[in-house]
C-alpha cells in the first residue's frame, strides 16, 4: 500500500501490486518486482505486467525505474508511455526472463524508453558473480 509511508521511504514490497497509470489514466498493468542493482542498492528497473486476459498471456517489461512516478495519493505508478508504445517495448516471459547480466539487453531498453542508463550498468565484460569492492 503505498500510503504506508514513513519518512518519504516505501517498501520495495510495498510497491508489488502496484497498478500503472499513463497520464491519460489508462491502465498499463501492475508492477511485478522491483529490481535492485547490488553494489548500490538503487532501484535499476520495475517489471511490469501488461496484457493478456485476467492475468493469463500478460507479457512483463522492465521499465527503468528513472521513466516511473510514485503517486501516493492515487496510490498508483505514473508511467507517461500510450499503451501502443506498451505493446512494442523489448518485453519477456514470465518463464524467461532476460539476462539482467547482458550490457546489450540494458542498452535496448534504456534506449527503448528514452533513458541514458544508469553509471551501474554492467558494462560488455561483467561477469556474473562479481563482488564489489
Amino acid at each position: 500500500m503505498l500510503k504506508e509511508k514513513t519518512h518519504k521511504l516505501l517498501s520495495a514490497d510495498s510497491l508489488k501490486g502496484t497498478k500503472v497509470i499513463n497520464k491519460d489514466g489508462e491502465d498499463l498493468g501492475k508492477i511485478e518486482e522491483i529490481m535492485l542493482e547490488c553494489s548500490s542498492g538503487s532501484i535499476a528497473y520495475a517489471v511490469l505486467s501488461f496484457g493478456g486476459v485476467l492475468g493469463m498471456g500478460a507479457k512483463l517489461f522492465a521499465v527503468p525505474w528513472r521513466r516511473l512516478e510514485i503517486d501516493t495519493d492515487e496510490e498508483v505508478l505514473r508511467l507517461d508511455v500510450s499503451k501502443e508504445l506498451l505493446e512494442k517495448a523489448p518485453g519477456f516471459d514470465k518463464d524467461d526472463w532476460p539476462d539482467f547480466r547482458d550490457h546489450r539487453w540494458h542498452m535496448n531498453v534504456h534506449s527503448y524508453y528514452g533513458v541514458q542508463p544508469g553509471i551501474w550498468m554492467p558494462g560488455p565484460s561483467a561477469t556474473a558473480g562479481r563482488k564489489a569492492s
